[in-house]
């Protein structure tokens, strides 16, 4: 195959993922009824917490023993972080026990630093417009390999 024919071919790929991405890019802004402003995807920042408590969560009172139990299972872990110039407050539950003043990271959502949350891939999703990027990418790689090798 000639070096043009490998670039019309190429051509014909990209342009197909093109309409392809163009084509979701339509559907999604159908499924969000036509709403001009989207909810912007929050940008995660890493920054250090401070463990200021940890405590056991009270689970329950027996009526018969008159007595709260505690789980050794679920310790209620508060912390702080700086972000924004302001420090914010917030805590969650832990299976295992940290000290006061343990630093650890922790990440906060740039757009509304009160969220925020330890690992931040539950929240990333690839996007068509991603997934086209990697396919121009792996192509046009491929187009510049056959050229160079003649």
């Amino acid at each position: 195959m000639t070096n043009l024919g490998i670039m019309e071919r190429a051509r014909k790929l990209l342009g197909a993922a093109g309409r392809v991405a163009g084509e979701q890019a339509a559907e999604n802004r159908r499924a969000s009824n036509g709403a001009a402003q989207s909810t912007p995807q929050p940008i995660w920042m890493e920054t250090e917490a401070r463990v200021t408590d940890c405590r056991h969560e009270l689970v329950r009172m027996s009526a018969l023993t008159l007595r709260i139990t505690n789980d050794s299972n679920k310790l209620i872990v508060s912390f702080t972080y700086y972000a924004h110039a302001r420090t914010y407050y917030d805590n969650f539950v832990s299976p295992a026990a940290r000290a006061q003043g343990e630093v650890f990271s922790v990440y906060y959502n740039a757009l509304n630093p009160r969220q925020n949350t330890l690992t931040p891939s539950r929240f990333l999703k690839r996007g068509a417009l991603s997934d086209t990027a990697v396919l121009s990418f792996v192509l046009l790689s491929m187009l510049l390999l056959a050229i160079a090798s003649g």
